[in-house]
């Protein structure tokens, strides 16, 4: 029967860039491409996303790799910043600063100044050290200040002198004298006018002894007041002296923090520090004198590696609240930052607290703390990868918090989780203000969005970049643009109209529509640095067809060993595929099998045996438990469509067992269907089917085969397995009709079809598949609802009456003799009557 109208003739097997429509010699003659091709859908939601100044709206873009998503963000952003700056309306980020708590140490405050104030204000901070060393020094120094300090001594011993006059003269009154021991004060008796010795008062009798202990102590509480009256005017005489040292404090300080209080007047956060720095500076003013310790006690310091240590420690803390930590410095920002994480841990993102080790311990303040990238993006823009939020523990959680609460302070992690660390802080949170952009799949924005509760609360703006755009003219040359501009930055040659034609061919392969091209820039752009490569080889100043074809085969060749291996089994005949004749219940599917970024077909013989019985369709690899979702429920159609095709009158007495010969792994799809069908109704007809067929197509329960995936490599490795094996001319594949725009073949494949070797057939109908398989017309129905004698539909529907009628012949040959000794036994237990 002729079934040339079913074969695809071969100028429709792939699209062809015309070359000669483009209007340039060399690619180094255009402007490269500014804009991106085909996103205008994701670019408005981009920008709409970031003019929204709202709580929520932050933007998830979604889309394949390779698609330009990070570059759009970053180009539409410093875009969206220039034109705000231009009008005068973008934020301009600021300087935070933390600063030491005087009220509560372990909690540092946060500042927020003008860009660049922060740096200046810790040099002033630094300046003031030095302008306190220098003041306190001089005024300390003084004359003025050493006189007073002179006359404070001076009236403290003369008090003294006078106090223990008197008491010596009431001791002289009572045959005493004052003497002073390191055991304190001690009353000794006179003898002659002159103190008594051991020997003399060894000599004296006890009466006289008697008497001079009472006398002693009579005069004990006198010695007492004396020492309290000596140690009243020693408390009395410190009290001045810290007052003296209060007063030249203030006097000293005075300077140096007017011209801060001055400079820094219109910032209340900063007087409030410098109020509590003053206050503090003038209780410790022993820190700026002499080097921040006395004369004396420098001087009996040692000089080794410990106590040097103690010694900086301890100059280190004493100075501590002077030294200001700018956490995040915008001194050198010209507008909005754009921050992209790619590392987003739980430090990177929120910033951390480190910590140093001390005489033995960890030790951490303020100025230890470090930000992270939502600090670094305050005011700004925060761009992030779905996948690495995911892979950090607590992060995702976290973020959405600090999202909510907009504020974020520097923690651990570990204290997060509630472990217990080394001496930590809790700096106050920073007030935060960030448009966060999340790129990430389709398949995890559905997935978050379905099972966390707070993700439309977080990210309302969607931003779905598409990985194809229809092939137009202006298309077209937006891609030669693209090739331009990919060239100059990667430092290319250009390439001529040939090779951009050849480049474009391969866009619209990517996506298997001869109507579209791809978006997958980054493939794009490695096609272009391997064919540079190549043409670099020849020694060719410029890129031209022949070079992308090099490098399109050299990338096959470095992933196709699994391929080839698999094609030698099927060639020594390892792996059974016939390719000629015909044979019952017998089809050549096509399967697709993916290793990485390589994607090849794979014959594959898929077998049908139909038998009496009422099983229904088998699938075997579903039996195995081989078999996925998706290729069970193409089995379960296929016994739909055999039901509605041959059922309408009689029951379908029919078990049919379907397989896929020598597979050993996993099956799913259901792009074999039409082909498990042309098996099963070749088995019941007893029609075989030609082997050089191979046939791909998914079919409905009406019949109707449908689209399928793949459908250029499926065709590509059954024509390079027939091509190994021997092209005879009868070799072809199958395919539904609307895959017919999915065509982009190989060269090879489209000439050898041009040569009639080998043949690509398009069918709509299983009625059309099995009519190309077998020879045989399928069959129409007549106004009885019977097949004329002699078509395929014919023979399967009086096979299954042949079923039909031998399975009701043999219920009535068994159910027979059961129903009468059935019979039979139902009498023997009948109650006999009374007599």
């Amino acid at each position: 029967m002729d079934i040339s109208h079913l074969e695809v003739p071969a100028e429709k097997l792939r699209w062809r860039c015309d070359s000669s429509s483009f209007t340039f010699l060399c690619t180094d003659e255009l402007v490269p491409l500014q804009e991106f091709i085909g996103q205008d859908r994701a670019i408005k939601a981009i920008n709409f996303g970031l003019s929204v100044d709202q709580p929520g709206y932050n933007i998830f873009v979604t889309g394949m790799t390779g698609t330009g998503k990070a570059s759009v963000i970053k180009a539409h952003l410093e875009t969206l910043i220039a034109q705000r700056n231009e009008s005068g309306v973008a934020p301009q980020p600021s300087d935070w600063c933390y600063l030491y708590n005087f009220s509560a140490e372990d909690r540092p405050n946060i500042v927020r100044l003008p860009a660049g104030t922060g740096k200046d204000f810790k040099t002033s901070l630094d300046r003031l050290q030095e302008e306190l060393r220098s003041e306190v020094s001089k005024a300390f120094a003084s004359d003025q200040y050493e006189a007073q300090r002179k006359q404070i001594l001076e009236d403290n011993q003369s008090g003294q002198r006078q106090t223990f006059q008197r008491l010596d003269e009431e001791a002289g009154g009572q045959g005493f004298t004052v003497q002073f021991s390191p055991m304190g004060v001690v009353l000794a008796p006179l003898v002659d006018g002159k103190p008594a010795g051991q020997e003399e008062l060894a000599q004296m009798d006890q009466a006289t002894r008697q008497e001079m202990e009472e006398r002693r102590g009579g005069l004990t509480g006198q010695v007492e007041e004396a020492i309290e009256a000596v140690r009243d005017l020693e408390r009395e005489a410190l009290r001045r002296m810290e007052e003296l040292d209060q007063r030249v404090a203030e006097f000293a300080v005075s300077g140096p923090f007017g011209t801060l209080y001055k400079a820094y007047s219109n910032y209340p956060d900063l007087l409030r520090y410098l109020n509590g720095l003053r206050s503090f500076a003038t209780r410790r003013i022993d820190a700026f004198r002499e080097g921040g310790q006395p004369q004396q006690q420098q001087q009996q310091q040692q000089s080794n590696g410990v106590q040097e240590v103690a010694r900086a420690a301890r100059e280190r803390e004493a100075l501590l609240p002077f030294v200001v930590s700018v956490f995040v410095d915008n001194s050198e920002a010209t507008g909005p930052p754009i921050i992209e994480e790619n590392n987003p841990t739980f430090s990177n993102l929120f910033g951390r607290i480190d910590r140093k080790f001390v005489l033995g311990g960890y030790v951490t303040d303020h100025t230890l703390l470090k930000p992270g990238s939502f600090q670094m993006a305050n005011d700004g823009y925060l761009v992030l990868n779905i996948r690495n939020l995911l892979a950090n523990p607590m992060v995702w959680e976290t973020m959405k918090r600090v999202i909510r609460t907009k504020e974020v302070r520097p923690e651990d992690a570990s204290e997060a989780m509630g472990i217990v660390v080394p001496q930590s802080i809790k700096p106050q949170a920073m007030p935060l203000n960030v448009k966060v952009v999340v790129t990430g799949d389709s398949n995890l924005y559905s997935l978050l969005s379905s099972y966390d509760e707070d993700f439309w609360e977080t990210f309302k703006v969607k931003a779905d970049f598409d990985s194809q755009i229809r092939r137009t003219d202006q298309h077209l040359d937006a891609y030669a643009a693209f090739i331009c501009g990919a060239c100059s930055r990667n430092g290319l040659h250009h390439f001529d109209p040939s090779g951009v034609g050849k480049v474009v061919e391969y866009a619209a392969r990517l996506t298997a529509d001869q109507q579209k091209l791809s978006t997958r820039f980054g493939f794009i752009t490695d096609l272009l640095v391997e064919a540079d490569y190549w043409a670099r080889r020849d020694n060719q100043n410029m890129v031209t067809d022949q070079h992308v074809h090099k490098a399109l085969e050299e990338k096959v060749y470095r992933s196709n060993l699994v391929a080839e291996r698999m094609q030698e089994l099927m060639e020594d005949g390892t792996i059974l595929v016939d390719i000629d004749g015909e044979v019952v219940g017998q089809v050549n599917g096509l399967a697709v099998l993916s290793v990485g970024d390589f994607t090849f077909g794979k014959p594959a013989r898929i077998t049908g045996r139909t038998f009496l019985g009422r099983g229904g369709v088998i699938n075997i690899e579903r039996e195995a438990q081989m078999s996925g979702k998706t290729h069970d429920k193409g089995v379960l159609i296929i016994g739909g469509f055999l039901g509605w095709k041959y059922a309408q009158k009689q029951p379908l007495s029919v078990s049919a067992t379907i397989a896929f010969e020598q597979s050993y792994e996993g099956i799913d799809g259901d792009s074999a269907s039409s082909t498990e069908v042309y098996a099963i109704i070749s088995s019941l007809a007893d029609a075989p089917l030609k082997q050089g067929v191979a046939v791909t197509g998914s079919v409905n329960q009406k019949g109707e085969v449908q689209p399928i995936g793949g459908v250029n490599q499926k065709i590509e490795g059954f024509y390079d397995l027939c091509k190994a094996i021997g092209l005879t001319g009868r070799q072809g594949v199958m395919i539904p009709r609307q895959n017919v725009r999915n065509l982009m073949l190989r060269e090879d494949v489209t000439r050898a079809v041009t040569d009639g070797l080998f043949h690509v057939y398009a069918v709509g109908t299983i009625d059309e598949g099995i009519e190309l398989l077998t020879g045989l017309p399928a069959g129409e129905q007549d106004e009885e609802g019977n097949y004329l004698e002699g078509t395929i539909h014919h023979r399967v529907s009086k096979r299954l009456r042949e079923f039909a009628d031998s399975l009701r012949e043999f219920g009535r040959n068994v159910e027979g003799p059961e129903s009468q000794n059935g019979a039979a036994g139902e009498q023997k237990r009948q109650p006999t009557p009374a007599s």
